[in-house]
């Protein structure tokens, strides 16, 4: 993404309470980068200073909210298919009453910006942000200072380190292949819970049409409900791809609506592969895009995007994200405030799904002689569905699939393991050899939750077919789109929409659907390159694995699974 106009953002966190911190998470910077650093505070004030002619410094403060705790709690009532609650969103309003701080909390905190002239700040529905901008002078030093003031008797601020914003997920593009990891044993493939139908079909990439009939989707598998949205926080465009590939089926044209700057025909490929194959795949589903400015080299400005959930009523269902980045860049401050709105979005009936990474398990280096594995966030939260990666166990053809090596998967070293997931994960840690345990923590969040194709996509970027794009960024809007279409069936039941997924996802096997999505069994992600795991991770086996998650889906049956009400027995 690009900056349309020079501008900065930070985010800081104030715990209203005796040892309040202010955390200072990112500054994004159009001219400059910060390298992370502690930052000791005088008590003279506070100030900022950038050296940036014209721009504006963009301040977000995310206040505590009113009992966190009873977020998470309140969840998991409304996701549990076990629960009385299942299905009993909130509107925003409601969400507003449970996490909005206390009305001192909020005015002490503009009493302190406004003590440093600081006065230009917007809150938002939910009141647990502060949104403030300040203008900078062109003779400002060329960093930023953050002091103490001298009289805040409920909170002490402190920096604690500059961090980045999750980055993108990178796409490839390169030539179909069989890697070695994946073995291309026809024989191994499909052989779990999933049907092993094998196709003919002959293509030179992944379209629509391949996707549709890799998933069983059949032309009449379209949204049909005026309720129905879906939505990728991306940017950009190009018509030119439905025209080429979306003629055998009922598709809309044009996105229903834009939030935040419109990169039109000049969207790059990540964005153009998002809602190209969201749109496809949810096909005939009103679809937003959700664009917000970012900063070069990479970094984003995720919480942006966060910020504004908490600030509209109306949103659409299901929400696409390509972005991460590794967990252990992040401060625990920051993840936890995040899980915090994911829940926010879960209590009201949405669904986040986001791309696993394109790194396998990941690997750093402790020391010479050490390496572990390396998660990412906010692939490996509790909160939100991760959706891993797949290919075609023959590249040419519509086959079954195998672990994409890129897929990113393992275990969260921040988060525990939630119960929802517990039974899956220890049949898997049961089921074979692993990698050397030294090397991840069994204990935690594993992920990812489901999978689909990742490699070898058609997409057209700024009016050019491009072929053989791949990663994490190509199967996450496709399962989204999917999801999409599931919700579109429950409105015209009368159900709600299918919100936070997991509780019922892991469930699925256990309710006697094993055939709602297509088990993969073969194949190995990316580990450490060293002696112990020699560049190989976590392999897929049947059932949940921490490579492609439960598998990917067949539509037919998942739309069963997912759309009749559960029986008293189920429950």
């Amino acid at each position: 993404m690009r900056f349309s106009e020079p501008q900065q953002y930070l985010f800081l966190i104030f715990h209203s309470s005796f040892h309040c911190l202010i955390h200072l998470f990112t500054l994004i910077s159009p001219f400059n980068t910060f390298t992370p650093h502690i930052c000791p505070l005088s008590s003279s004030g506070f100030k900022v200073g950038v050296k940036a002619p014209l721009a504006e410094l963009h301040l977000t403060f995310a206040l505590t909210q009113h009992d966190p705790d009873g977020l998470e709690t309140l969840l998991e009532k409304v996701s549990a298919p076990t629960s009385p609650s299942y299905g009993d969103y909130l509107s925003l309003e409601e969400v507003s009453k449970l996490v909005q701080p206390k009305y001192e909390v909020e005015n002490e905190v503009r009493g302190w910006l406004k003590m440093h002239d600081v006065t230009n700040c917007d809150s938002v529905v939910t009141r647990d942000f502060l949104v403030c901008i300040v203008s900078t002078s062109q003779e400002a030093p060329q960093m930023i200072q953050y002091t103490r003031p001298v009289s805040c008797p409920s909170f002490h601020p402190t920096v604690g380190g500059v961090h980045r914003f999750p980055r993108r997920r990178e796409l490839t593009v390169d030539h179909p292949s069989v890697s070695k990891e994946q073995g291309g044993n026809d024989s191994l493939v499909g052989k779990g819970k999933g049907p092993t139908r094998q196709h003919a079909d002959f293509h030179l990439g992944v379209t629509p049409a391949v996707i549709r009939a890799r998933y069983n989707l059949s032309s009449s598998a379209v949204g049909r409900h005026p309720n129905s949205s879906q939505a990728v926080a991306q940017v950009g465009c190009d018509s030119i791809f439905m025209g080429l590939f979306g003629k055998s089926f009922a598709h809309l044209s044009s996105v229903a609506r834009v939030v935040g700057p419109d990169g039109g025909l000049h969207a790059g490929l990540e964005a153009s592969l998002d809602i190209e194959y969201v749109m496809s795949t949810g096909a005939n589903v009103s679809t937003w895009f959700w664009s917000t400015p970012g900063l070069r080299k990479g970094q984003e400005p995720f919480l942006q995007w966060l910020v504004t959930l908490s600030n509209m009523s109306s949103l659409p269902w299901v929400h696409s994200i390509s972005y991460g980045d590794d967990e252990d860049s992040l401060s625990a401050v920051y993840m936890q405030r995040v899980n915090r709105e994911f829940m926010k979005a879960g209590l009201r009936g949405l669904t986040l799904l986001f791309a696993s990474g394109d790194d396998g398990a990941g690997c750093k280096e402790m020391s010479k002689e050490r390496n572990v594995f390396r998660p990412s966030f906010p692939a490996s939260s509790p909160f939100v569905t991760t959706v891993g990666g797949t290919t075609f166990s023959n590249p040419f053809k519509v086959t079954e699939e195998v672990s994409d090596y890129i897929s990113g998967g393992g275990f969260s070293n921040v988060f525990a393991q939630p119960q929802y997931q517990e039974e899956a994960v220890k049949k898997y840690l049961a089921s074979g050899s692993l990698p050397p345990a030294s090397y991840y923590n069994s204990r935690g969040r594993a992920y990812p939750d489901v999978a689909a194709l990742s490699s070898n996509y058609w997409v057209v970027a700024n009016l050019l077919p491009i072929p053989w794009v791949s990663g994490t960024s190509a199967s996450t809007p496709v399962f989204a789109g999917i999801l999409s279409l599931v919700n579109d069936n429950r409105f015209q039941l009368g159900l709600p929409s299918l919100g936070f997924i997991n509780p019922l996802l892991y469930r699925l096997p256990s309710l006697g659907h094993d055939r709602a999505l297509f088990d993969v069994t073969s194949g190995c992600h990316l580990g450490c390159l060293d002696e112990q795991t020699q560049l190989q991770g976590f392999c897929a086996r049947p059932g949940w694995d921490p490579v492609t998650g439960w598998g990917t889906p067949n539509y037919p049956a998942l739309l069963h699974a997912l759309s009749r009400p559960l029986s008293r027995q189920d429950r």
